[in-house]
């Protein structure tokens, strides 16, 4: 069996501290991208309030913002994945990894990254014996809804926040063990 860094054609790898400009300049460009599709989503990021920066410079502190880049260094996309996410989802006693912040850059729009993206994220978790794949989407974004149920993801609640109703979504990984 292959290990799975040698599966993917892309590499991951942790964002360090001096690197937030450049998380931010994603998450603006993803914003950017999402208001110009007419969706009122993430729109926090066009101009991000200090208490959004604090929320990324405190996931980067904690090792949970990773880049995705191709062999030549190039950066393709990020994202955020935490063992817990009490804002959304409460407290949970089944581990699980929890993803945010899932950008694509527009520039490999179409090759599928997203879904490859995804599915790293899920063989590392299992290779940790975590069987759980957990992430959250704003339920007046149809397309992204329809996209991560087509990727296997499965609504399991709701969520209100202040500025929009999100659907939970969750992923079973392999096999869960026989209770």
């Amino acid at each position: 069996m292959r290990h799975i860094d040698e599966v993917y054609p892309f590499q991951v790898r942790k964002v360090s501290p001096v690197e937030l400009p450049l998380v931010l300049q994603l998450l603006k460009e993803a914003a950017t991208a999402i208001h110009q599709k007419g969706l009122d989503q993430w729109n926090t990021w066009l101009n991000p309030d200090q208490e959004s920066i604090a929320w990324i410079e405190e996931g980067i502190a904690n090792q949970e913002f990773y880049f995705v880049e191709n062999i030549s260094n190039e950066l393709m996309g990020m994202y955020r994945l935490s063992s817990a996410d009490e804002r959304y989802w409460g407290q949970q006693s089944a581990k699980a990894g929890y993803v945010h912040s899932l950008v694509v850059r527009k520039q490999f729009a179409g090759e599928n990254l997203g879904t490859k993206i995804l599915n790293y994220i899920g063989d590392c978790l299992e290779e940790q014996a975590i069987l759980l794949l957990r992430l959250d989407c704003n339920a007046a974004n149809k397309w992204l809804c329809l996209y991560y149920e087509s990727q296997g993801f499965a609504q399991v609640g709701t969520k209100q926040m202040p500025h929009s109703l999100n659907n939970l979504y969750e992923k079973v990984l392999g096999r869960l063990p026989v209770v």
